[in-house]
């Protein structure tokens, strides 16, 4: 039986924190979210584009609760000062979907010192999750969603040079970034097993879909994204791998979900498989050290 979003229950009385709100699969993931009347934190980087969403919203669902919370994933200041200041006014967290992103822009390195996609993609979820959790694993039937991408296929964890400093390839450093997020999905969710927490960790992909990710392709390939969403998924379609991981009722722990047809690049959501290297449970464990190290956030060690 296909899944879709008729077959879920109201979510009212639910808090749900969405990073990378504000535009694309994050919009259109908070939207359905509203339509089930979940409460909404907009954790976005650019805080007029995200106020600009949440006046989208509520302007479909009146009666959503709906709060906007500036976050640059790619500083570790602005993580912990968000996680400070949501657990100040929040005291749980039904849903956690790590949804931000950027896709393949030129080199550059975060303020902290890391490559841009790694920074963003990957270790400010890592470190987000890491101090949010207490509010996260108190709150009965919660769930951690990361977005990874078909992307994981194009490359493993450098470990020898996370960061790309001896030359650039922002097609696997990309790929990179998201074999770190599937990796992390699937650890977080044997560690929160092990420690006797009930909350699942659960990873998602869109597939293909035209989205504002795109926007640093070769121009040339830009000129056709009007049309992609004619062959492949458009956000709205994009986003319900992510729905499905974080409200079907048959998802388990460490289940990964993604489009059913064309080679996983549209379609309904289903469960997904990923490469070996993804959940190679060594890499998992040293990537997880390396991620305490290089976010100065340690948790469930």
């Amino acid at each position: 039986m296909t899944w879709t979003l008729d077959q879920v229950p109201t979510q009212k009385g639910r808090l749900a924190l969405i990073t990378g709100a504000n535009i694309g699969l994050g919009f259109e993931t908070a939207m359905a979210l509203a339509s089930k009347g979940c409460e909404l934190v907009l954790a976005c980087r650019n805080m007029e584009k995200a106020e600009a969403a949440k006046v989208a919203i509520l302007a479909k669902h009146t009666k959503t609760k709906v709060t906007c919370m500036q976050l640059d994933l790619s500083s570790l200041k602005s993580v912990r000062a968000f996680a400070t200041a949501f657990t100040e006014r929040y005291s749980k967290i039904d849903l956690l979907i790590n949804n931000a992103g950027i896709m393949m822009p030129p080199f550059s390195l975060s303020e902290d010192g890391f490559e841009s996609q790694l920074a963003a993609n990957y270790i400010g979820h890592f470190a987000l999750t890491g101090l949010l959790l207490p509010l996260v694993v108190k709150t009965p039937s919660s769930r951690i969603v990361s977005l990874s991408s078909m992307a994981h296929r194009w490359g493993n964890i450098r470990f020898d040079d996370p960061n790309f400093k001896n030359g650039y390839n922002k097609r696997e450093a990309y790929g990179q970034s998201k074999i770190a997020c599937l990796m992390f999905a699937y650890e977080l969710n044997r560690r929160l097993a092990k420690a006797g927490y009930t909350t699942l960790s659960v990873a998602a992909h869109p597939g293909v879909a035209a989205t504002n990710l795109t926007q640093h392709l070769p121009a040339f390939l830009n000129l056709f994204t009007p049309l992609m969403g004619l062959v492949l998924n458009n956000a709205s379609h994009g986003a319900l791998p992510t729905l499905y991981a974080a409200l079907g009722d048959d998802i388990k722990g460490g289940d990964y979900c993604g489009p059913k047809d064309m080679r996983q690049m549209r379609g309904a959501p289903i469960k997904v498989g990923s490469n070996r290297a993804s959940r190679d449970e060594t890499a998992a464990t040293k990537l997880w050290a390396m991620s305490e190290v290089m976010s100065g956030v340690k948790f469930l060690s």
